[in-house]
């Protein structure tokens, strides 16, 4: 049989109508559609890009980088960096502290420049606009008259606090992010027990993330288990009030649960009412951790349902019965051969909700109070509050690589290949 559009050529290789090789030619075929399909994903691409991936280039890069005093004080910056951080300082390093006090004043910068040396050592922020506005008619020996003016000067931790906000590129922000303090002379030291703060939230967070993902996962399956094995009237049924939060804003939500937990509130008139408790003793549902559980469970309960009933619908009924016809009794069947089919599912909710949860801010801000607030609301206290943005960006930092490492984790134990989302 011959092919009417291929031929064979002197050396026996097939050639295309146009006598070019049959292998080029598919070659060529191929490299126009990866062409056109990498065409077809190409906004959804720089999509990503802008949205998500800078962004989070951006953050990590702002947490190791801030060049506010190098490029504000640029006489002096070279040389803080240059000293040793144990040595006396010289008059050179407080000639060009003069010069650039009086050019940071004149610029209407020496706010910034006192607000990054005050997070190295609290109290320099006085410091400085207090010496900058004398700095004009500061006249040699610098030194000597800086020690004048403010005694400050003359203590070598004031400039080791200096040289550390002098180096652009340095790692004092993670280290702040960890309750530690990163030193002129290049060491680490913790914090003293009664001075770490992000640490606790750090554990508190993730503590309450799993406690949340715990709670999901006792009140979800046996409602993904309805779902699956319901008839299909009532499982729709149950399905739309497993989705209703979805289309019910979640600062409503989150203003409902205010609503339901106060003291006055829904829930505490229940529990007067059937006696749990009297009308002059009502529980305290609101604006501590047991609020930020209740609201936060309820909010990513559907996260963990649906993943594990998309898993329960895939496992054939069959399964459990040929384990009862072998003599498995209905728990055995359930323990031995049902739930270990559902472990992706499970996996696949349980990271789910413990990733939303490490991050969640709203809800923790509006319904936790002083007791309920988690490391996201921190960084975002540093991004609007404080205006510490390398602070915050090192928080986050630290969170995303917490997730990364759960990511691992779960890859390493269940298998990013047995994720079953839908």
């Amino acid at each position: 049989m011959t092919d009417a559009t291929a031929t064979h050529g002197p050396d026996g290789l097939l050639l295309a109508a146009d006598g070019t090789p049959l292998k080029t030619k598919l070659r060529e075929s191929m490299r126009a559609s990866r062409m056109r399909a990498f065409g077809l994903v190409l906004p959804l691409l720089l999509f990503v890009m802008a949205s998500f991936i800078i962004p989070i280039m951006m953050l990590l890069w702002t947490g190791v980088y801030n060049a506010t005093y190098a490029v504000n004080m640029p006489a002096s910056a070279p040389l803080m960096q240059a000293w040793d951080g144990s040595s006396e300082p010289t008059e050179a390093m407080a000639e060009a502290m003069v010069a650039d006090l009086i050019a940071a004043r004149k610029a209407k910068t020496i706010g910034k420049v006192a607000s990054r040396v005050n997070r190295e050592l609290s109290g320099t922020r006085s410091l400085f606009t207090k010496t900058a506005r004398r700095a004009a008619k500061m006249e040699a020996p610098f030194m000597a008259t800086l020690v004048d003016r403010d005694k400050d000067w003359a203590d070598v931790e004031t400039w080791r606090a200096i040289k550390t906000a002098a180096t652009s590129l340095t790692p004092a922000y993670y280290a702040a992010a960890v309750d530690a303090k990163y030193t002129a002379t290049g060491d680490f030291e913790m914090q003293g027990e009664e001075r770490q703060i992000h640490l606790k939230l750090f554990w508190k967070t993730i503590w309450v993330s799993g406690a949340v993902m715990f709670a999901c996962l006792f009140l979800g399956y046996p409602v993904a288990y309805l779902l699956a094995h319901l008839p299909a009237k009532r499982a729709n049924l149950l399905m739309i009030l497993v989705l209703l939060p979805f289309w019910t804003s979640l600062l409503v939500r989150t203003t409902a649960w205010i609503a339901m937990l106060q003291s006055q509130g829904v829930l505490n008139d229940i529990f007067v009412w059937i006696g749990i408790t009297g009308d002059d003793q009502r529980f305290s549902l609101i604006y501590n951790m047991t609020g930020t559980l209740i609201a936060m469970t309820h909010i990513l309960l559907p996260f963990m349902i649906l993943p594990i009933y998309s898993v329960m619908r895939a496992i054939p009924p069959s399964h459990v019965r040929a384990a009862k016809s072998l003599g498995a009794t209905n728990s055995t069947a359930f323990w031995r051969v049902y739930f270990p089919a559902t472990i992706p599912g499970i996996g696949a909710g349980g990271l789910l909700v413990f990733i939303l949860s490490i991050g969640y801010y709203i809800t923790p801000a509006l319904v936790g109070g002083q007791d309920g607030q988690l490391i996201s609301n921190f960084i975002a206290y540093h991004m609007q509050k404080s205006l510490n943005w390398s602070l915050a960006a090192a928080l986050g930092g630290i969170l995303l690589a917490i997730v990364l490492i759960l990511y691992w984790l779960y890859d390493r134990i269940v298998g990013i290949d047995n994720m079953k989302l839908g």
